[in-house]
């Protein structure tokens, strides 16, 4: 059934079992000597072990005074070379090759954190958070960089590892903005046309060949198209494309978008096109004669598949897919499709969490990164656990104890298991994310979970069943009593018209609150009142802070801003509600006070609050009662499934 991805496949002289790649991608696990932790270890030998054909690391430092993020890998040192070729024996061991990214951040190196100003082709700011202006590099600095690409690969190469990849992808880092019009405004050898910009990279490629190795692979990542207007098209790729096989490149990886102007299309969320750059690999694929591999969005095996044997690429990179889920290429080769945890492609775990200087995990997954801390082990003694509540959190914990041998009973007082995720899947583009509770619930039943749907945990369902453990979830929206007019009729919350409410009928109305509970219902909920075949309505959204959507990913971020302006949506900010009145509410913005006014109804998103009356009514009775999830604190989805995770192993 899946022949194409299940075929070995050469990178010049490197065989690869299968046509399955983990791309390289920052999960955080690093430590200041640059060397590979046994953390790092764990997660690409759990990869390996899963059936990846071939792992290429997150992105290793060449020069120790360029570094990318907080501590990142490293091969700028002999003495870092022991613990790559431990990470190569762990990966060898189970039939996958190994490779690692080389970057030099350039203008994306953190002064903050180094001290040393980046350096760029020219002085032009990117647009990255900290925006530090980058030097211009001398010829003679641009060849001791050259230097250090070589210094690198060699000790790859003495590591054991399989091949390099050089990152020359996203208008990004040092390469990449040598090859960008956008920041290399050069006069000299390495600026002014395309080939002059693409000078570094093929130097670097060139050195490589000289003197390290004729026949050690390496694999170029570049955008096959930059996704901005003035960026680079996919023709000057494919003639770039053919300049890199000239001068030795083994295999092309083929990305798309630039960093941060199109980070959407980098690491592209839920609800953007799957398989997104499959295109721009055809159309490099059609000019070269090496391997070329496809990355972005290919999340299921039988996408993979259909890329591989319509000719769109030779491999497919499966990074976040991976994440979710190391076991997916076995899985996949055992024809166990159904028993893949999905990629639901929110970004909260992999790549939110690594923005903000945090280990890399996963909403579906919470052992990603923690292979061998949360491996699960059987409980010594048997005991009869009471779910109360199932949402995310409680349905992992669930599984989780049910895994361990404990006897568990789920009850659910809606006829619905899934709780707040039900709603957040109904907003445009969020339909992936329901994906999350169809899982935990297949995983839930295979675990011999007994679930009761329309029950409700009451003290006096307690003392019939006497259970040992009590796990209690829940919460409930926020509405704040101190707000004059929050109890009239025509007052809602995001979540009744999520579920379905006859607000979703109304020409105009008012959402408080800017959140992304706020913005979503205002996408779902917003229509232009130009489409005279369909009912318009009108929506105003009013926030607090100074800007909205302040809790979403960046990726999702931006396109949901952008669909928000195209449907009219009329955003207030620094807008706190004094009054909710029949028609409207006054609000004080700036130390003056306004009314708005002619909403048919008010939607409250303003967050929600914990609902944990049960654990109070059971002191005494119950030996063991944990609060997890909303019960505990509102959270995440991310942080519901982790706390279910640990509640489970605890019990």
């Amino acid at each position: 059934m899946l022949k194409h991805l299940f075929t070995p496949i050469s990178i010049g002289p490197m065989e690869v079992k299968n046509r399955i790649v983990l791309p390289p991608m920052t999960v955080g696990y690093g430590v200041p000597e640059g060397t590979v932790s046994d953390k790092h270890r764990d997660y690409y030998e759990a990869r390996a072990e899963g059936g990846a054909g071939l792992i290429i690391t997150e992105a290793a430092a060449i020069h120790v005074d360029r570094k990318y993020g907080f501590c990142p890998l490293g091969f700028y040192d002999d003495a870092q070379i022991e613990s790559w070729n431990e990470l190569a024996e762990a990966t060898h061991r189970h039939g996958a090759k190994l490779a690692v990214q080389l970057m030099d951040p350039g203008p994306e190196s953190i002064m903050m954190l180094t001290g040393i100003q980046p350096v760029g082709p020219s002085p032009v700011i990117g647009r990255g958070l900290y925006r530090d202006v980058p030097r211009e590099l001398s010829i003679g600095e641009i060849e001791a960089i050259i230097d250090d690409f070589v210094e690198a690969t060699r000790r790859a190469k003495e590591a054991g590892l399989d091949a390099v990849q050089i990152h020359a992808a996203h208008g990004y880092a040092l390469v990449g903005s040598f090859l960008s019009p956008f920041f290399n405004k050069r006069t000299d050898r390495y600026g002014g046309s395309l080939e002059g910009r693409l000078r570094i990279l093929v130097e670097i490629i060139e050195a490589i060949r000289s003197r390290v190795s004729k026949d050690f692979p390496i694999i170029v990542r570049m955008s096959g198209d930059e996704r901005r207007t003035g960026g680079r098209t996919l023709q000057e790729t494919q003639f770039i494309a053919r300049i890199l096989v000239e001068a030795g490149v083994d295999a092309l990886e083929v990305s798309g978008g630039t960093i941060p102007t199109v980070f959407w299309a980098v690491v592209a969320p839920s609800g953007t096109p799957l398989a997104l750059n499959a295109d721009f690999s055809q159309a490099i694929k059609e000019v070269v004669d090496i391997p070329v591999i496809s990355v972005g969005r290919i999340n299921t095996p039988r996408i993979a598949e259909f890329i591989l044997e319509t000719g769109r690429a030779d491999m497919v990179s499966m990074g976040r897919a991976l994440h979710a889920d190391p076991e997916l290429p076995n899985k996949a080769a055992a024809g166990a499709l159904d028993d893949i945890t999905p990629c639901l492609g929110c970004n909260c775990g992999c790549i939110g969490s690594v923005v903000q200087g945090l280990h890399a995990t996963c909403i579906i997954n919470p052992a990603a990164g923690r292979e061998k801390e949360m491996t699960l082990v059987p409980s010594e003694q048997r005991k009869k656990v009471l779910v109360a509540g199932g949402g995310p959190g409680g349905l992992e914990a669930a599984r989780v104890a049910a895994v361990r041998g404990h006897d568990v009973t789920l009850y659910e007082k809606t006829e619905k298991l899934g709780g707040q995720v039900n709603l957040a899947s109904v907003p445009p583009f969020m339909q992936e994310i329901g994906q999350l509770i169809k899982h935990l619930t297949t995983r839930v039943h295979k675990a011999g979970v007994k679930v009761e749907l329309g029950k409700a945990v009451t003290p006096e369902l307690i003392d019939e069943l006497k259970p040992d453990v009590v796990v209690a979830t829940g919460a409930s929206p926020l509405v704040p009593e101190s707000i004059p007019g929050i109890d009239k009729e025509k007052v809602i919350t995001a979540w009744e018209v999520l579920a379905g409410h006859e607000a979703t009928k109304a020409s105009k109305v008012l959402i408080v609150g800017g959140g992304l509970t706020g913005c979503e219902t205002a996408d779902f909920l917003a229509f232009p009142t130009d489409n005279m075949a369909a009912a318009p309505t009108e929506v105003t959204l009013l926030e607090l802070r100074e800007r909205i959507a302040l809790d979403s990913m960046a990726e999702p971020r931006h396109l949901l801003l952008e669909r928000l302006r195209e449907k009219r949506v009329d955003v207030i900010v620094r807008a706190k509600v004094k009054e909710i009145l029949d028609d409207g509410v006054v609000f004080e913005r700036d130390g003056q006070e306004e009314t708005i006014h002619g909403f048919e109804y008010v939607v409250l998103a303003m967050g929600a609050k914990s609902v944990d009356t049960l654990s109070k009514e059971l002191e005494g009775k119950v030996p063991e009662v944990y609060v997890i999830g909303d019960a505990r604190h509102p959270r995440r989805a991310l942080e519901a499934t982790a706390g279910g995770a640990e509640i489970g192993r605890q019990i």
